[in-house]
C-alpha cells in the first residue's frame, strides 16, 4: 500500500485529490496539511512513502517545506511531488534541486495523478521526460550551482552513459533496451551513480547532469 500526504492551501483541491487516489486499491491517504510546516509535521508522524506538496501555499510554501523534508535523514524515503499551475515554474527547478522528486502540473489528468504517485513510490522517472527536460533546460544556466567537484570523474564510461540517458528522461527499462542491459543491471548502474554523486534520487541528478555541462540543452530539447 502507498501512503500518501496531501499538502496544499486549500481544502477543495485536497478533497480532490483524496477522491482521485482513495479510488486506488493500492494508495491510501493518510493525512492532509494547509502549509508547509503542517506537511513536515505530517512527514515525522505518518512516514509517508509520497507527498503531494502545492509548491505556493500561505504560510511556509512547498519549496521550503520540500528542503526540510529532504534534509531529515530520517525522512530519506519520503517522495516529495511538487504540484504546480504552471508546467515552467523557476521555483519547481529550485524544489528539484532540494530535493524534490519531480512535479505535476495541477491541470493532469486524474490517472496521470495516481500515476505520479506511483511513481514516485518506487523512484523511478517521474511524469513526463519532455517536461522535466523544458525545465531543466529553462532554468538551470539561472541559477549558480555549487561545483561537482571531483565526483563526476568516479564515474566510469557507461556509468556517464546510463547518467545523460536518465537526463534525458528515459525510465530504467529503455536505458536498458537502448544500450542492450538487462533492466537489473541498468538499475544498478543508476543506483550506483546516485551513491557516487551522493544525490537524494533522480531528479537531482537530472539537475547535476544540467548543471555540470554534462548534458547540453540544446540537444536535449529535441
Amino acid at each position: 500500500m502507498i501512503r500518501v500526504l496531501l499538502a496544499d492551501d486549500q481544502r477543495l483541491v485536497r478533497a480532490g485529490f483524496r477522491s482521485i487516489l482513495e479510488d486506488e486499491d493500492d494508495i491510501e491517504v493518510v493525512g492532509e496539511a494547509a502549509d508547509g510546516d503542517q506537511a513536515l509535521a505530517g512527514c515525522r508522524e505518518l512516514r509517508p512513502d509520497v507527498v503531494l506538496m502545492d509548491i505556493r501555499m500561505s504560510g511556509t510554501d512547498g519549496l521550503a517545506a520540500a528542503r526540510a523534508i529532504a534534509a531529515e535523514p530520517r525522512l530519506k524515503d519520503v517522495r516529495v511531488v511538487i504540484l504546480t499551475t504552471f508546467d515552467l515554474d523557476e521555483y519547481v527547478y529550485g524544489a528539484l534541486r532540494a530535493g524534490a522528486a519531480g512535479f505535476l502540473v495541477k491541470d493532469n489528468e486524474p490517472e496521470e495523478l495516481v500515476h505520479a504517485v506511483r511513481v514516485a513510490a518506487r523512484g523511478d522517472a517521474l511524469i513526463s521526460p519532455s517536461i522535466t527536460r523544458r525545465l531543466i533546460a529553462e532554468f538551470a544556466g539561472r541559477v549558480r550551482a555549487p561545483e561537482p567537484g571531483p565526483r563526476l570523474n568516479a564515474l566510469t564510461e557507461r556509468e556517464g552513459e546510463v547518467m545523460r540517458l536518465v537526463a534525458a528522461g528515459l525510465s530504467n527499462d529503455e536505458i536498458a533496451a537502448r544500450l542492450t542491459l538487462s533492466p537489473a543491471t541498468a538499475k544498478t548502474h543508476v543506483s550506483r551513480i546516485m551513491t557516487k554523486l551522493d544525490v537524494r534520487d533522480r531528479s537531482q541528478l537530472v539537475v547535476l547532469a544540467y548543471e555540470s555541462g554534462m548534458v547540453n540543452p540544446r540537444w536535449m530539447s529535441g
